[in-house]
């Protein structure tokens, strides 16, 4: 098996204790219940503003003829394009929520039951973590933004979908994961060199939130596997210097 797949085992069966649960829980609670309010407020609103964006796109706009035939497509473009944005826009919210609230709680739990063994070098710090969050938000809605005219290719909208829920996942987690156990020089070097895999947790939770009722799960459970499988990494290599250093 996988160091990937098993970290989504390992993932699975620290969710399933009741301490963990509950911080997965409450933040998408909150994430779930804030966009219903401000879907019921804005809906109308935001589906002909999303329909002047994208026609204001110069290699898009000549795609939409005006004229009352057009009329009802155009509005039902709109409110499936919403309908699309909500759940992916709810989950990043619980995501957000998790990583810099919801995940050092879990973390201490794991930690202490799964990586003992692990010294924390704190090598990161709470205010890193909501830069951190903060920054990848931001450049998430900005590439979401750009992105928005390829969604009226067949299929794009998926895609797109899963490669920005594979950078943003990545991207949030992996400092917070290893803030208190990494150094400097090993908060910087491990998601260097397991990129790839990061990435894979990261489009693994992408595919997952198109899956109805279990997407409820996602944030915290994508979350847990980056747990383990960066603690494991960091246990490992600090493995690989104790050896290279007696051997020495």
């Amino acid at each position: 098996m996988s160091k990937v797949a098993i970290a989504w085992v390992r993932a699975a069966r620290s969710l399933m204790r009741p301490d963990i649960f509950w911080h997965m829980l409450w933040p998408t609670l909150i994430a779930f219940a804030l966009w219903l309010v401000v879907a019921v407020l804005v809906w109308s609103e935001a589906a002909v503003l999303l329909l002047q964006f994208v026609q204001g796109w110069p290699w898009v706009g000549h795609w939409f003829v005006t004229g009352a035939a057009q009329a009802l497509v155009l509005t039902g473009f709109a409110h499936v394009m919403l309908v699309l944005l909500f759940v992916p826009l709810s989950l990043l919210t619980a995501a957000v929520l998790i990583a810099v609230v919801a995940l050092p709680l879990m973390l201490d739990r794991v930690a202490a039951s799964d990586y003992p063994d692990l010294v924390q070098r704190r090598g990161g710090s709470q205010l890193g973590s909501v830069a951190n969050a903060l920054w990848a938000l931001l450049l998430f809605i900005v590439f979401a933004a750009l992105s928005l005219p390829l969604w009226l290719i067949p299929g794009m909208g998926v895609l797109l979908s899963i490669m920005l829920s594979a950078w943003l996942n990545q991207r949030c987690y992996r400092y917070d994961v290893l803030m208190r156990h990494a150094d400097r020089h090993e908060l910087q070097r491990l998601p260097s060199e397991h990129r790839g895999a990061l990435y894979l947790i990261g489009g693994a939770a992408g595919v997952l939130v198109f899956v109805p009722i279990f997407n409820f799960f996602v944030p915290a459970l994508s979350g847990l596997a980056f747990v383990h499988y960066l603690l494991q990494a960091l246990r490992e290599s600090r493995g690989m210097v104790e050896v290279v250093y007696k051997t020495g």
